[in-house]
């Protein structure tokens, strides 16, 4: 029987409802030890390259019985499926946070109802781009929760604390549309049922800097008139330097006997981009009638060019006709 193996990092690592509250998966959380001045729900460090810093973890187990946690540092990226805040496994490779920063210990045991706190270091290497670079400190619990069926489906749980570490130099927001596309949906015949467009789109942020975006669909039908304009949700609120989300909006109600111009303008602090498409709105049981007639009348244009060539070539091949003269009238005079 063959077995894969889930590890649930992303989910638990969503942005929190109460940003107070620690990373939690009821059994245990990973948050930073509070600062002299307040508890911290993230870890927010800014350093230059060839810095260290230093800070401290804390993991807290909720239940009754010791577990223990591997630790370690990871990189931050955006899902596919929502553009979510998630982080890499244990087992891809780090360049950011997750290569920079090393907890005290690599495995703690943490008793029931207790916390334990872990130190660790961050050196940011000299040549560090300048910017964000996201990531979290993770507590992993290497057990696997057996699943089943001939296919079973283990799942390893981790919980981890998020770190916004800014490296300083210049910092440029830039966000970029890409890859419009449009697929439309209509009845064959207009005005018997519901017609969709589905709007296809990729945000990336090409600048350095977390962006939290901002993305207005418009679309224009012939003559200019508004069709659509409004602001989209389902939008990741962060979205990390470098990455690329994949997203779709259903624009119901689309026209079905028209062509539309669809506009998507991306916006977020200090940058601003616009991407187009267009589309033909035509049912299809109308495209195949006029189809037909211009092919009917193609065809009436056609015969009736073939029978004029016809009787054009019969003209040329008949013999031309020699005119009779006509007898010349006696005068009375003569006839007498």
């Amino acid at each position: 029987m063959r077995k894969l193996y889930v590890l649930l990092l992303g989910l638990l690592l969503a942005w929190q409802a109460t940003p107070a509250h620690a990373a939690d998966n009821g059994s245990w959380s990973v948050y930073p030890v509070a600062s002299k001045i307040a508890a911290r729900p993230y870890f927010y460090l800014s350093a230059d390259p060839g810095q260290t810093l230093t800070d401290k973890v804390a993991v807290q187990n909720k239940t009754g019985k010791p577990l223990t946690f591997r630790l370690y540092a990871a990189d931050a990226y955006n899902t596919a499926r929502d553009g979510g805040f998630a982080v890499r496994t244990l087992k891809e490779r780090m360049r950011g946070v997750g290569a920079w920063a090393k907890p005290a210990k690599s495995r703690v045991t943490v008793p029931g109802h207790r916390t334990v706190t872990v130190p660790f270091t961050l050196r940011v290497p000299q040549g560090a781009e300048p910017g964000d670079h996201p990531g979290a400190i993770v507590a992993l619990d290497e057990r696997v929760d057996p699943g089943s069926g001939s296919l079973a489906l283990g799942v390893q749980r981790a919980v981890g604390a998020r770190v916004y570490l800014r490296v300083g130099g210049p910092t440029l927001p830039a966000l970029s549309v890409e890859q419009v596309h449009i697929s439309h949906h209509q009845p064959l015949v207009p005005g018997l049922g519901d017609s969709t467009a589905t709007v296809s789109y990729t945000l990336h942020n090409t600048g350095n800097v977390t962006l939290d975006p901002r993305v207005r669909l418009t679309a224009r039908g012939l003559f200019g008139r508004t069709l659509l304009d409004r602001d989209l949700t389902g939008v990741p609120s962060e979205l990390l330097p470098g990455q690329r989300v994949r997203l779709t909006e259903t624009w119901s109600g689309a026209p079905q006997l028209d062509r539309a111009d669809v506009t998507l303008t991306a916006s977020a602090q200090g940058t601003r981009e616009s991407a187009s498409a267009s589309f033909l709105a035509l049912p299809w049981l109308l495209a195949g009638l006029v189809f037909v007639a211009g092919a009917a009348v193609g065809g009436l244009l056609v015969r009736a060019r073939r029978g004029r060539v016809r009787r054009s070539a019969r003209g040329r091949r008949s013999p031309r006709a020699v005119p009779t003269p006509s007898r010349p009238r006696s005068s009375p005079s003569a006839r007498r």
